[in-house]
């Protein structure tokens, strides 16, 4: 990503909007919502070290494959992180760049926005 300083050019508006993308995309499906909310769950009830694809599936109730599927995008996103353990994956969230990249987006957004 961009440093952090928040740039009115519509050129650097436009990067950061490109490089948060992933992430409205991975938010934007109701079954990952899901999957985030499965794995937030986890991590409140202290399960730090994440759920694998199978603990995964039976509460979210979709088969192994689609939730692969939709673990790769929030991966892909930044949202979750893989843990390799034996012959199991282990995914976990991870929010804060996530969020720092789109409070920096929408700090640009205002700043741009509000008249001087």
């Amino acid at each position: 990503m961009a440093d952090c300083e928040y740039p009115t050019t519509g050129k650097k508006l436009e990067t950061y909007f490109h490089e948060c993308m992933p992430l409205f995309i991975a938010l934007g499906d109701e079954m990952r919502l899901s999957i985030i909310e499965v794995l937030s769950h986890a991590a409140q009830n202290g399960n730090k070290n994440g759920l694998n694809v199978n603990e995964i599936t039976r509460q979210v109730k979709l088969s192994r494959p689609a939730i692969s599927h939709h673990l790769k995008i929030l991966k892909d996103s930044g949202l979750v992180q893989v843990r390799e353990s034996g012959t199991s994956n282990y995914y976990r969230l991870t929010l804060r760049e996530c969020t720092q990249r789109l409070m920096a987006l929408g700090f640009m957004v205002e700043e741009i926005m509000s008249p001087e």
